[in-house]
């Protein structure tokens, strides 16, 4: 699809790198590794060289380099240049438009979108320099996809880690996408398991980690729609520019769900809603363990999309995106759910699998729709919900199926 540049630099995230080339080539991207002298202390060439099927260019004078000027002639071919991982000395030349080496005077030649991946201790990169470093790269255009927290190769915990290969990805693919398909459109989303309390200590719920609605949420967001993020109680950050409102509870869930869903052009239902709660409500105090057993009467919640497909009746705004997280029979499952409760779309997983479902960065899906259905394989959740929202965005007639997507089947 694209020709795409990675600059690794001098870090112990460089091993990373190789993750993002993966990524990049499963997306169908080619890719041309280009690496600092600091790099080759924490990675081979070779390693590059066997992945991407290209020379890994390692010096800007090395014999035959210049025949074409080969940095300005690959700052023609490239579609994107990434830095990944970013020191803080390459964040500097970049910033002051050092140019001694070629990945910085490649940086200063090409005209492609250019996303830079910080890695480096927390106090580095809480330094009021590549504060405003970064910062003067952001007000050029560069995109910045921000370090993780965890442990960092120093000892330290903080902020400072290389971001996620599939945090990478998705950026490039936003710098790669024409901006703003959604702009315009209010989609609301769900994310996140409910908890239903049985006294101020238990609760009754399940293992959604909310991750798949985190996902969509910020590709929606990254694609210019205004999002309206209903959170269960969930442990990740969302993303940033989504309006949250958090709950707790299945009724809680229903009542931010029903007072947005009129300005919505989409609703998507990827919170794991609890099918049932404690009848009565919770304990107004912690039960007692002084009895062998304990029999609880649990009763029925709303069915939020089923009742979402009924007071939509005829009329085809707003789209509904359910999911059917199953076990057994997951497409014919699905196919029941979607006409049952009058949806749009139906995404449909085998929850048992341990690469895919609950608490995991990946996913395998089948979407169904009354046209058919269409077999996505594993891959990062972020990259399901890019197929999840072409799909929408088709529904409401702004986007067209991608060559990567797999062509339908009929029923």
């Amino acid at each position: 699809m694209a020709l795409i540049a990675l600059g690794v630099t001098g870090g112990i995230g460089a091993y990373k790198a190789v993750e993002i080339v993966r990524g990049l080539q499963d997306a169908g991207h080619d890719v041309v590794a280009i690496m600092t002298p600091s790099a080759r202390q924490f990675v081979g060439p070779v390693t590059f060289e066997a992945i991407t099927r290209r020379r890994v260019i390692t010096d800007q004078f090395a014999p035959g380099a210049n025949v074409d000027i080969e940095h300005i002639a690959l700052a023609s071919d490239i579609e994107a240049l990434v830095v990944a991982p970013a020191t803080a000395n390459t964040i500097g030349k970049l910033a002051h438009g050092i140019a001694d080496d070629f990945l910085t005077t490649l940086y200063l030649a090409t005209r492609a979108p250019v996303v830079v991946v910080p890695a480096m201790n927390t106090n580095m990169f809480t330094h009021d320099a590549v504060v405003r470093n970064l910062a003067t790269l952001r007000d050029r255009g560069v995109h910045v996809v921000g370090p993780g927290k965890g442990y960092l190769a120093c000892g330290w915990i903080g902020q400072g880690r290389l971001a996620e290969p599939a945090e990478v990805i998705a950026a490039v693919r936003r710098v790669l996408r024409p901006a703003g398909d959604f702009v315009g459109r209010c989609l609301v989303v769900t994310a996140g398991p409910t908890y239903e309390d049985l006294d101020p200590v238990r609760y009754v719920g399940n293992r959604s980690s909310g991750r798949m609605g985190l996902a969509i949420a910020a590709e929606a967001v990254g694609r210019g729609a205004r999002v309206v993020l209903v959170l269960g109680p969930v442990g990740l950050e969302p993303p940033h520019g989504a309006e949250v409102v958090r709950v707790r509870s299945a009724a809680e869930m229903r009542t931010a769900v029903m007072e947005h869903t009129e300005e919505a052009d989409a609703v998507i239902m990827a919170a794991a809603v609890a099918d049932y709660t404690v009848r009565g409500g919770a304990r107004p105090d912690k039960l007692d363990k002084d009895r062998e057993t304990l029999t609880v009467t649990l009763t029925r919640t709303i069915d939020i999309l089923a009742e979402l497909g009924r007071s939509r009746g005829e009329r085809t705004r707003p789209v509904l995106v359910g999911f059917a997280a199953e076990t057994h029979d997951v497409v014919a499952r699905a196919k029941t759910k979607l006409v049952a409760k009058r949806v749009d779309l139906m995404v449909a997983n085998d929850v048992s699998r341990a690469d895919a479902g609950f608490d995991v960065e990946t996913n395998r899906a089948t979407l169904v729709e009354t046209a058919g259905t269409t077999d996505l394989p594993l891959q990062p959740k972020r990259e399901l919900a890019r197929v999840i929202l072409d799909r929408v965005g088709a529904l409401l007639g702004g986007s067209v199926r991608h060559r990567d997507e797999a062509p339908r089947t009929a029923d």
